[in-house]
């Protein structure tokens, strides 16, 4: 008896979940979904790309002459003005070296008033004289470049800007070519970013399209940098291994804000002629791919695998997998299923776009 109560309860139950199932699946059958068509229009993208950051002018101070470091006048991070002098080496040899070549000087041109004297009265050859002035031409130029010399135990800045570590400490033995410090001009700075080559084909071929030489750039904390920058220059030769060309832009930096060895986002702003759109919320992913759920004729619904080609907030510009003549599912992508039947209602692709946060042109 009990067996067949436990009986009764089970076939209830399952009459029950089955008919619950054919309203669940009637009601799915019965609700109509909103499809729309891709829109193909002229709009305006912004791409960030990612860019390093140097000083327009970035450069190695070295030692060109050897020995010990006597003083450093400048601290880590100082600014500086162009002239200012930034160590001292030891200059005791070089100005013995320079009172020498001078003394030597002296003695030639007293041997050259010399020879000239007995020259003009015929007792020695005017070779001889010759040779004697060749003897003080020689000490000049030794005692030029004894003055060099001692010139280069003081280092002074080419140009205005910041200091950069100081690896040497005071009384160091400095060897001639060691690096002292860095010296940088962060009034302007570069920045370079590599773009592809379809970008970059596109950017060359349709000058007229191209749209504003400025750029603007996003710093490493997400926040824009309040000046604009342009573009300037393109490098020569396309990197074999990336695919990649660099671009140049040049910022003016007043508040020396930026630093030489910086990173942050250029960002371009990029016209798109005859643009393929969708809605985002038109797609789903399935292991990074993108795809849609195309409705036929027959109101069955295909999923397409598409290329997207800029993502921009709610929308994406697609570059294949589907045409303009096509009804793509707009909303229930998660719920309908590939080959699915469905009662379909279409929706003026302009008036979807219309009513997305981005506002296309």
């Amino acid at each position: 008896m009990m067996k067949r109560v436990v009986s009764g309860v089970i076939l209830g139950a399952t009459l029950l979940l089955a008919s619950c199932n054919e309203k669940k699946e009637e009601k799915q059958e019965d609700s109509v979904y909103p499809v729309t068509s891709p829109v193909k229009m002229d709009t305006i993208i912004n791409k960030d790309f990612v860019a390093q950051i140097q000083s327009v002018k970035n450069i190695e101070v070295r030692a060109q002459e050897k020995g010990f470091l006597e003083k450093i006048y400048v601290d880590e991070g100082q600014y500086v003005r162009a002239g200012q002098t930034l160590f001292r080496i030891m200059p005791q040899i070089y100005q013995a070296e320079l009172l020498k070549a001078r003394a030597e000087v002296e003695q030639a041109s007293i041997e050259l008033k010399n020879a000239s004297t007995l020259a003009s009265n015929n007792i020695v050859s005017k070779n001889e004289r010759l040779m004697a002035k060749a003897k003080l031409d020689a000490a000049n130029a030794e005692m030029k470049l004894a003055q060099i010399h001692l010139s280069f135990t003081d280092i002074k800045a080419p140009f205005s800007g910041v200091i950069d570590r100081i690896p040497l400490k005071l009384g160091s033995l400095v060897d001639e070519g060691d690096l002292l410090t860095t010296l940088s001009d962060n009034t302007n700075i570069y920045s370079y970013f590599n773009v592809s080559e379809p970008e970059y084909l596109n950017y060359q071929t349709h000058v007229a399209d191209r749209g504003s030489q400025n750029v603007s750039l996003m710093m490493a904390n997400g926040e824009m940098f309040n000046q604009q920058g342009e573009i300037q220059t393109i490098e020569g030769q396309f990197d074999n291994e990336t695919g990649n060309i660099a671009f140049r832009a040049k910022f003016p930096n007043p508040e020396k804000l930026l630093r030489n060895g910086e990173t942050g986002k250029v960002r371009m702003t990029l016209p798109l002629k005859n643009a393929l759109i969708i809605p985002q919320k038109a797609t789903y992913e399935i292991q990074d791919q993108k795809y849609v759920f195309v409705i036929d004729q027959n109101g069955v619904a295909k999923s397409k695998n598409i290329k997207v080609s800029y993502e921009l907030p709610d929308i994406y510009v697609v570059s294949s997998g589907i045409s303009p003549n096509e009804k793509i599912l707009l909303e229930g992508v998660q719920k309908v299923k590939d080959d699915q039947k469905v009662k379909v209602k279409f929706q003026d692709p302009k008036k979807v776009l219309q009513n997305l946060k981005l506002k296309a042109e």
